[in-house]
């Protein structure tokens, strides 16, 4: 059962197509996998639908609308434009295989670059300071504890994890800030979508030492 979600105000401007495209790709990702927020959304689209029709200026009367005319554009051509049904497009991963969300299928990525229990790919999203990734941690593996000088949107894709601030599974929707401290971790392996505008802040042992490097490598 997902537990957390986009705020109203993140799901109102997804329905007005007023986020950067990494950030409405993790929520894209969240309402594919959440009955709660597809229905929302859509009810969103509907009204905002609704408003622009209401204002549009193109209402005209019946009367002077060449109807005929309309038709025989609409058939002039005997052309039929077949629709493509979406393909499931999976991914392999350190022996692991992962479906992605639709959102994810037409988006470019790196390969594959891995430490210890850590694997991760980067989308080829030309936004910066924003940077989009496909992080997995394996079976047992841990991010070290971090806190962010920017903001970390995850979305759970697949498998689960938990950290101080809670237990999360598939479709959740985690954004964190400099107030949060965090050391996630991992018994069975994780898939996570995950976006960040800056370096995250290592707060323990000896990650420290990757501090000053840490706007290179976020």
């Amino acid at each position: 059962m997902i537990k957390h979600h986009p705020n109203s105000e993140l799901l109102e401007k997804f329905a007005d197509g007023e986020l950067p495209a990494s950030i409405a790709a993790g929520i894209a990702i969240h309402v594919e996998m959440c009955p709660v927020c597809k229905v929302a959304v859509a009810e969103l689209t509907e009204q905002r639908s609704a408003i622009h029709f209401e204002s549009s200026d193109l209402e005209m009367p019946m009367s002077e609308l060449n109807i005929a005319s309309m038709v025989e554009e609409i058939t002039l051509s005997d052309e039929i434009d077949i629709a493509i049904a979406d393909k499931e497009k999976s991914i392999s991963v350190k022996g692991e295989e992962y479906i992605l969300p639709r959102a994810l299928t037409n988006m470019a990525m790196s390969k594959w670059s891995s430490i210890g229990h850590l694997a991760r790919a980067r989308f080829s999203i030309d936004e910066e300071p924003l940077r989009a990734s496909l992080l997995q941690i394996q079976a047992g593996g841990s991010v070290p504890e971090h806190t962010h000088k920017g903001f970390e949107l995850t979305v759970l894709v697949d498998g689960h994890f938990e950290d101080e601030l809670g237990i999360y599974g598939p479709g959740d929707f985690i954004l964190l800030d400099a107030e949060h401290t965090h050391s996630p971790v991992t018994k069975d392996g994780c898939l996570c979508y995950t976006v960040a505008n800056d370096a995250q802040h290592f707060t323990q042992g000896i990650n420290k030492l990757l501090n000053p490097i840490g706007s290179f490598i976020y």
